[in-house]
């Protein structure tokens, strides 16, 4: 099997080194990639917001199938333009990739299908946002309408920061507050069909003890021992599936993998948002666990033929990924930084530094992009000893003015996760 990866972040160069330990794959491309996905996929430069020169790269490659990786693409119809080519694609369409693109469509098919979510009004109006605000009350939850990086979500106890979030945004859904820890699950999806993933945790706060903005991701960890028994069913049985089956009622069926943010509230599991991708940066801990070849579950849920493949195999043990950071991320990152010790990183058991915000410099250096630079990802027999080799790494590597979080699965590592009791 011939693949091409789209994308050129962390959660791209993850995929690749999935797909080239799998012996069904002869040959892997990516486009654009990075100097880390350069290393084990042929790169191809591509313009990601032209869908027309994806499907041509894809048919001029001849490939078998084509994963695209990255939201704004998705959202944009580029899986629409590789299968009017006649190639396979795992990626769902424009019309399904709406589930991430609009939040307030996503309520929209919750409601309709009976998926427990919290409530929230869709605000497009000053006042509108005022009242919703006072009907709800603190923390204020205000969300971006729109696609915004895993950056567009404020929650906030100030009623004006919420406000003023509000206003830079033309569209908000405003919710009411969720307790409760949060938990990321994918679901691989044929259109008719899902397969669920290992469920993972993803940091979302810049900041130590889940503190200051949110960002794209700080840092998972997956398995989670501490959730429920049932958890994954549930999930599956109220969330992934009667999404899938609305979307598929509605004319526009789900191909990929559907992401859902959920909330173990005491009132029972909620679900946060959905995202029509692999999630960054839980992909990047999630595939270090798998056990069984990824090419053939994906080209199955392109080709509506989930029902006969191979479900996915785990490794015993845990994975942890620590993020490092550019100087300024979220707000402003600084771009061009030198990356020191990656290599020396890397060849430490059990650890593999992804490439997320990288480039390569003239002399041969490592550069910072901005953003997310590394994704730095370790196994181990447990979720303690993943955790030491995952910041050992990270003390090996130095990036000027970077930072990341030292609390990554610590309190899961402690068995201090506490989910609250309906």
């Amino acid at each position: 099997m011939d693949v091409l990866v789209v994308g050129s972040g962390g959660r791209e160069h993850a995929l690749t080194l999935a797909l080239r330990r799998d012996p069904a794959v002869e040959a892997l491309h990516a486009a654009p990639g990075n100097p880390g996905i350069a290393q084990v996929a042929e790169a191809h430069p591509v313009d990601m917001t032209d869908n027309d020169a994806i499907a041509d790269l894809a048919e001029r490659l001849g490939v078998d199938l084509v994963i695209v990786g990255p939201e704004a693409p998705l959202v944009a119809g580029a899986a629409d333009a590789v299968r009017s080519r006649g190639i396979s694609c795992f990626g769902p369409s424009r019309a399904a990739a709406r589930i991430e693109g609009s939040k307030a469509f996503a309520k929209e098919v919750m409601a309709a299908a009976g998926v427990p979510t919290a409530l929230a009004h869709v605000c497009e109006k000053h006042e509108e946002v005022v009242a919703a605000l006072d009907a709800f009350g603190a923390p204020y939850v205000v969300k971006d309408d729109a696609l915004a990086s895993g950056k567009g979500v404020v929650v906030t106890e100030d009623r004006d920061a919420a406000l003023a979030h509000a206003e830079r945004c033309e569209r908000v859904v405003v919710e009411e507050y969720l307790d409760g820890p949060e938990v990321s699950l994918f679901g691989i999806c044929d259109g008719t069909n899902v397969v669920p993933l290992v469920a993972a945790q993803d940091f979302k706060r810049v900041g130590e003890g889940d503190t200051g903005p949110n960002t794209g991701g700080m840092g998972a960890y997956a398995p989670l021992d501490w959730l429920p028994e049932g958890f994954s069913d549930e999930v599956l049985t109220r969330v992934l599936r009667p999404t899938v089956e609305e979307l598929r009622r509605r004319g526009t069926p789900f191909v990929g993998v559907l992401y859902a943010g959920l909330a173990l509230t005491s009132r029972g599991i909620r679900v946060v948002e959905f995202n029509c991708r692999f999630g960054d940066p839980e992909t990047e801990a999630l595939l270090a666990l798998l056990d069984s070849p990824l090419a053939g579950l994906l080209a199955a849920a392109a080709n509506g033929a989930l029902a006969d493949a191979e479900p996915p195999r785990w490794l015993e043990g845990a994975a942890v990924t620590v993020v490092v950071a550019s100087h300024g991320y979220p707000e402003a990152p600084r771009a061009g930084d030198v990356i020191e010790g990656v290599e020396e990183a890397d060849e430490l058991p059990g650890v593999g530094v992804i490439q997320a915000n990288t480039s390569a410099g003239p002399d041969g250096q490592l550069l910072t992009t901005g953003g997310r630079a590394l994704a730095v990802t370790a196994y181990g027999p447990d979720l303690p000893l993943a955790r030491d080799r995952a910041y050992d790494a990270v003390a090996r590597i130095h990036i000027d003015g970077a930072h990341h979080r030292s609390d990554i699965a610590a309190k899961a590592a402690l068995g201090e996760v506490v989910v609250p009791q309906s």
